[in-house]
């Protein structure tokens, strides 16, 4: 994060400015060592009788790194776009086959995205035509690392919906013991979840998710992804159905 630190001395900005002013690439400069200090003591005095200019420079900066940022960031996506509508792992529920896709990063131990499970499952229910690709996303603790292996298990038992359904409407914190009567609720064989969920190739679908998560700079929970826009944090059944709208139209 850049901020006033970063900026050093005011004498450091001054020098800067004062570079700024001096004759451009390929022509001959023309001050001497004399006139150059002087010019960088005028900047240095224009900066300090007028302060507000650093804090004009830092938003300025700041704008410009956010969009790079979202650049960088929309590109990355679309790199991944495919891989994300289309999860190898094949934990897509809602219609499968819907004109348009959400998909979501989530933990089951995030109350906002519990909430935002909410806000979903009523769109997909009302606006119809929607598939929903969910990414196991565990970032919360151990036990957002249970679940997610268990619910990533239970499709073993062709029962991940209706798990993670279970697991998104309970309310309250998630232990070993609540995982698994979760998983009984459903009409789960925990004997052979609790086998299932051993295999390694769970750890490496969460590890793959992470990175993809890293790649596209989310760092928290819930994110969805409707049609080729990125949304950090929880949103609006309204605000969801407009971009499901936009992305029907594009």
């Amino acid at each position: 994060m850049f901020d006033l630190k970063t900026l050093g001395t005011a004498g450091a900005v001054a020098t800067v400015l004062a570079l700024a002013a001096l004759p451009a690439a390929g022509q001959e400069a023309t001050f001497s060592a004399a006139e150059e200090e002087r010019i960088n003591e005028l900047v240095r005095k224009h900066i300090l009788d007028n302060p507000e200019i650093i804090a004009e420079a830092i938003t300025l900066l700041q704008s410009r790194q956010e969009a790079q940022r979202q650049e960088r960031q929309q590109e990355t996506l679309m790199s991944l776009i495919d891989d994300l509508r289309n999860p190898p792992e094949g934990t897509v529920i809602g219609d499968p086959d819907g004109d348009v896709t959400v998909v979501e990063f989530f933990d089951y131990n995030c109350g906002y995205c519990k909430t935002m499970f909410t806000t979903v499952m009523n769109t997909v229910r009302d606006h119809g035509g929607v598939r929903l690709a969910l990414i196991e996303f565990p970032i919360l603790g151990p036990s957002s690392v249970t679940a997610a292996k268990a619910a990533l298990a239970s499709r073993e038992q062709n029962l991940y919906g209706p798990f993670h359904q279970a697991l998104m409407t309970h309310r309250g914190s998630l232990n070993d013991s609540t995982i698994m009567s979760l998983a009984r609720g459903v009409g789960i064989n925990v004997t052979k979840l609790e086998a299932d969920m051993k295999d390694p190739a769970l750890d490496d679908i969460i590890e793959r998710n992470r990175g993809i998560a890293q790649q596209l700079e989310i760092n928290g929970t819930p994110a969805l992804v409707v049609g080729t826009t990125l949304i950090p944090g929880t949103i609006s059944e309204d605000q969801l159905k407009q971009l499901l709208a936009d992305a029907e139209a594009g």
